[in-house]
């Protein structure tokens, strides 16, 4: 229990070291973008170079995930503040909203479609070649 414990907690001292890194790398070169998108771009590139493998943050990223919901509490209650914000401009939010939605359902369907095709063109393939 102990020990499960102790990795538990190195994955999250090293999901947070990436995080922290991710806000640095934004204060220090002045980007446009949120500390925790750069951090996701940093893990992204760090899993993908396998400088850090998918078992040494599984536990960590699994309970974070688990538990999300309850990171948009804060996020809700920060939005009932900014009613008078939402009267003035709601229908232009509510309209970018609709069309970044659209956008990603999308990318999201056009990546899938590729994948699929892509899977379809490789069972193709394997099986021409079968003796």
């Amino acid at each position: 229990m102990i020990r499960k414990l102790g990795k538990f907690l190195i994955q999250m001292l090293i999901l947070i070291g990436i995080y922290q890194v991710g806000n640095l790398t934004v204060q220090i070169f002045h980007l446009p973008i949120p500390g925790n998108a750069s951090g996701i771009i940093i893990l992204f590139f760090l899993l993908w170079l396998r400088v850090i493998k998918i078992d040494q943050i599984e536990m960590a990223a699994g309970w974070l995930l688990k538990h999300l919901g309850f990171f948009f509490i804060p996020i809700s209650v920060g939005l009932m503040t900014l009613g008078p914000a939402l009267i003035d401009k709601g229908l232009s939010l509510l309209l970018v909203l609709i069309v970044s939605a659209f956008i990603g359902l999308l990318a999201a369907g056009k990546a899938t479609q590729a994948v699929i095709m892509k899977k379809e063109k490789e069972k193709v393939n394997y099986h021409d070649h079968a003796l």
